[in-house]
């Protein structure tokens, strides 16, 4: 199906090049037939487009495969390691599905704390009816945050296996460069300076999810694939915000809070932006980061920038630049993010550079579930949530650049 979509993409941005190309070449603008065929295609593209980025993301989620597990217990024994991660993984399953009274005992046990490697990553609270997901649980509600905000995919990501504060190392020493030695001379000293940041491990909730007794009973319903995806995509909307325009206090600081601003737009580009102003803003990105540099941006400030073209009337946007390649804007890959801020009087909706570089994610591996049995008994439903900590704070800030709308 994605090869068909593809096929069709690139079908109608021909036929539109080619409306185009009969017009230039006749020195006229579109006619009224043109102009409708031209407007049909381009909404046609839109919604492929929009199909193939859904595929796309869902195909990564579909490659989480639990039976690739592989656990190293401190003993050195990876199979007997292996077996009791999966005897865990089958007993949080029965657990989700049947709750505590459904479980053997050697279930409960081992949920209570018979992992070592899953009770070492973090302290589960039993008492509540909480208890640590097994790897390939939390694997599937990792992915599906990132397909929810495209930021988690283009970041520096870091994992770890407790939530303590991690001191973050910072360097810029790009205002530092060598010299040529003369001889017999002495080598002169330049220090390298560092700085410190510190990433914290704020604790995100999915809320409630509801689901039906006769779900749970239903040996079809792949229970272990559905609730970390729906978790997920909470836990994903609300951190993604935050990785985009939180403030640091509290919440994780967003990559545009106190990014540098690369280009201001003129006055009355509100929600507009030009040609030149985005070689302005790629060009104020230093080239040492441009090799690795991209686009991150809302989809609203996608749709204003398919509108451009350069000086030869040219569109910017090129939905497929080259068989197997990914669409560009004026030759840069780019990544949807619906968090960020959307084109508007003073908003900074670009971000160019190297974000890897540029923006770091902490996430703490030790997410844990809690299953409320009776509070929803009296209409036939378990409630479950889960809880995921994550921080966020801007790396290397000369690796990126905004674009800053003007304020009026």
């Amino acid at each position: 199906m994605l090869d068909r979509l593809v096929t069709e993409q690139n079908r109608v941005w021909q036929r539109m090049l080619d409306i185009r190309a009969a017009a230039e070449g006749e020195g006229r603008d579109l006619s009224a037939e043109e102009r409708t065929n031209w407007d049909a295609a381009e909404q046609r593209l839109t919604e492929v487009s929009a199909d193939i980025e859904r595929l796309q993301r869902m195909a990564s989620l579909e490659q989480v495969d639990r039976s690739q597990i592989v656990v190293t217990g401190a003993g050195g024994d990876d199979r007997a390691d292996e077996d009791q991660a999966k005897r865990y993984d089958v007993a949080f399953g029965e657990y989700m599905r049947r709750g505590m009274d459904g479980l053997r005992p050697e279930q409960r046990e081992l949920l209570a704390g018979g992992f070592s490697e899953v009770r070492a990553q973090g302290v589960a609270t039993p008492a509540a009816g909480g208890y640590l997901v097994p790897e390939g649980f939390r694997a599937v509600l990792s992915e599906t945050m990132k397909a929810y905000g495209g930021l988690m995919n283009v970041a520096n990501v870091i994992n770890t296996t407790t939530g303590n504060d991690l001191p973050w190392p910072t360097n810029d020493d790009t205002g530092n460069e060598g010299a040529i030695l003369g001889e017999n001379t002495q080598v002169t000293e330049q220090d390298v300076t560092l700085g410190q940041r510190k990433l914290s491990a704020h604790t995100y909730t999915s809320k409630l999810v509801r689901v039906s007794l006769q779900l749970l009973q239903d040996s079809a319903f792949n229970l272990d694939v559905w609730l970390p995806r729906k978790l997920g995509e909470r836990i994903g909307r609300a951190a993604a915000k935050h990785f985009a325009t939180g403030t640091g206090t509290g919440q994780p600081e967003g990559i545009t809070t106190n990014i540098t601003v690369g280009v201001t737009g003129a006055a009355g580009q509100v929600t507009s932006i030009t040609y030149d102003d985005l070689v302005d803003l790629e060009h104020s990105v230093d080239p040492a980061y441009r090799l690795n540099a991209r686009y991150v941006f809302h989809d609203q400030a996608l749709k204003m920038l398919r509108k451009l073209k350069d000086s030869e009337g040219r569109p910017l946007w090129q939905p497929v630049p080259a068989p197997g390649m990914p669409a560009t804007i004026n030759g840069w890959q780019y990544t949807i993010d619906n968090s960020m801020p959307v084109p508007a009087a003073g908003a900074k909706s670009l971000v160019f550079g190297d974000i890897a570089a540029g923006y770091i994610i902490r996430q703490v591996l030790d997410v844990q579930t809690l299953r409320l049995t009776e509070r929803y008994a009296d209409f036939l439903q378990v409630g479950f949530l889960a809880f995921a900590r994550m921080d966020g704070r801007p790396d290397d800030p000369a690796a990126i650049r905004a674009y800053a709308h003007p304020a009026a």
